[in-house]
């Protein structure tokens, strides 16, 4: 009977621990439970050590910029300099202005500024011209001699026609009057057709007299009416 009341009250015993440990089992496990998350938030503020910053270039991206970075100045200093024209120089230049007013000036003194810009221009002008006109003259000696052009006749002199007279007149000094007689057969009624006309020959030591016979040359043009020149007296008139 003894033993059954020890059984009896240790017994009851056992659930009044049980029931102490089960309360007191999830207090227990609560601060094992925080303790990764405390971590798991620790770890998300600090980033991994592995992993680079967002903010930090990767050196891959530090290898590329620097070709970009050396290759930018060599591009300025190889861009050729802005190609301005004389009249966009001159506005340029009479653009910058300091804002003071230029004090006042009489005619005569705008009148002497007048003619000092002007001697200034016309000796800047002439320099350059002088400059192009050399230029000029070593380009010309520079290049290679131009080829002759063949002529467009060739340089043959045609034979001149000569004719026999008698002259008729000598009164002009180194002149004669040549009557030339021509005597043709008529291609229709063959009959023997005479004509004559006169011309005046170039008689240079006045040779030749009236009624000798005499032989003339074609020449150029001696005078208004004088083309052809006297060769030789064939025979003197008696």
């Amino acid at each position: 009977m003894a033993d059954d009341k020890d059984n009896e009250n240790e017994t009851p015993a056992a659930p009044d621990e049980a029931e102490a440990k089960t309360p007191d089992a999830p207090e227990a496990e609560a601060p094992q439970a925080d303790v990764p998350a405390a971590e798991e938030s620790a770890a998300d503020e600090q980033p991994a050590a592995d992993e680079p910053a967002a903010d930090e270039p990767t050196a891959e991206q530090a290898a590329a910029d620097e070709p970009a970075a050396e290759a930018a100045p060599a591009d300025a200093a190889q861009a050729p300099a802005e190609q301005l024209s004389p009249k966009e120089r001159r506005r340029r230049s009479r653009s910058k202005h300091d804002g003071e007013a230029r004090p006042a000036r009489s005619a005569q003194e705008r009148h002497a500024e007048r003619q000092a810009a002007r001697k200034d221009k016309a000796v800047r002008r002439r320099a350059r011209r002088l400059q192009e006109r050399a230029k000029a003259a070593e380009r010309r000696a520079a290049a290679p001699a131009p080829e002759p052009l063949a002529p467009v006749h060739a340089p043959v002199e045609g034979r001149r026609r000569m004719r026999q007279g008698i002259v008729i007149s000598d009164k002009a000094e180194k002149t004669i009057t040549v009557r030339i007689d021509v005597a043709r057969r008529h291609r229709r009624y063959e009959k023997i057709v005479r004509s004559s006309s006169t011309l005046h020959a170039h008689d240079e030591n006045n040779d030749a007299h009236e009624g000798d016979t005499v032989r003339v040359i074609e020449s150029r043009p001696l005078s208004r009416t004088k083309r052809w020149a006297l060769v030789d007296v064939l025979e003197r008139a008696r």
